[in-house]
């Protein structure tokens, strides 16, 4: 019945190529940001189309435009218009005035169902402030594979819930091997959610397309292999689009190592976002701006000498490098904001870069 369920079928890839082929046929081309998404541009014609599987998300720049398109597809496939956005794929949608709201109540509620914690007693924070678990803390946990599939589950949530990302990558680092103090983790993160059942992600309407992103790592973090965790988040306009909470490869050498290593990996998803824009015809002008917390870092991203205390993360320096050199990101502190601004706009006046 697997080999034969719905993902499986040996006809999937031809119907997949059957329907990229005909939305060639229609103006759509397909991104090289993402296989699934498909954009129409002709003249101040402008649409966007994203396939996962048998789901479809349209959208058109005009009514007319929308609608012509809709039964150029219904004439070819076996679809059902269901009208406007309001559930794709676990997320719910809600239209305000100033944008869309999007969140995952039904699913949280499936998840705690699951769980069994429809009535728990919710908490303020979905993670304390003590020290981070260790994989031989405790005992085994009684059932490891539910543990795997509850967690599984808080993944995906994290769609929608920005705030419990960094209590689930801690929780998904023991599944291959859980224990009993790690499931009482998880039970914390599902008591916040059952207090919290109506956050979510809010999209503003906006002509703002500046890209801002924040970085942040821990050194040394991980109490068994002695891992960074690096996270980001990314603010297109006033909206949050992008975050992730990440434990590194590779274990840093100095606070300064772990920070640039959290930078790499912020710029690698501010290039793919503006790499994305600029395929969604809404190129991205300005140079994007990462903050982190490290001073080292941010002279490490403009100064082109190297030693011998970082030539072992020379690729992730060179790639930060190569994208500030290019004038597509600028690294800076908080602190020292303005003032590497006035020193960034002098240079710039004479032109020395």
């Amino acid at each position: 019945l697997l080999s034969r369920s719905l993902y499986g079928l040996k006809q999937a890839p031809r119907a997949w190529y059957h329907i990229a082929a005909f939305l060639h046929q229609l103006g759509f081309r397909p991104t090289y940001s993402d296989a699934s998404l498909f954009v129409y541009h002709q003249g101040s014609n402008t649409a966007y189309l994203l396939l996962y599987v048998d789901d479809i998300i349209l959208t058109a720049s005009t009514a007319g435009l929308l609608s012509q398109l809709t039964s150029r597809l219904q004439a070819e496939f076996a679809i059902k218009d269901l009208g406007p956005l309001h559930y794709f794929l676990g997320v719910e949608v809600v239209r305000r005035p100033d944008g869309f709201f999007l969140h995952q109540r039904k699913y949280a509620h499936e998840v705690l169902e699951r769980a069994g914690m429809l009535n728990c007693k919710p908490v303020a924070t979905p993670v304390d402030t003590k020290a981070k678990l260790s994989a031989t803390d405790g005992s085994p946990a009684s059932d490891a594979p539910f543990y795997r599939s509850i967690v599984g589950a808080l993944q995906y949530l994290t769609l929608t819930r920005p705030e419990i990302q960094y209590a689930v990558q801690q929780v998904c680092l023991h599944m291959h091997a859980p224990r009993d103090v790690h499931w009482s983790a998880v039970r914390r993160i599902l008591r916040y959610i059952r207090g919290t059942m109506d956050l979510g992600v809010t999209l503003h309407a906006s002509t703002d397309t500046a890209l801002t992103a924040y970085s942040d790592a821990d050194w040394a973090g991980c109490p068994d292999t002695r891992r960074s965790t690096s996270g980001y988040c990314v603010y297109l306009g006033p909206p949050l689009i992008s975050w992730s909470s990440k434990r590194q490869p590779t274990v840093s050498r100095s606070s300064a190592e772990a920070e640039y290593r959290a930078v790499a990996n912020a710029v690698a998803e501010c290039s793919w976002l503006r790499q994305l824009l600029q395929e969604l015809s809404c190129p991205v002008d300005r140079a994007t701006v990462v903050y982190c917390d490290n001073v080292s870092a941010v002279y490490l991203s403009a100064n082109p000498v190297h030693h011998r205390r970082t030539k072992h993360i020379e690729l992730d320096i060179h790639f930060v490098r190569e994208q500030v050199a290019l004038g597509h990101i600028r690294v800076f502190t908080r602190a020292y904001f303005p003032t590497i601004c006035r020193y960034h706009d002098q240079r710039l006046a004479y032109g020395v870069i």
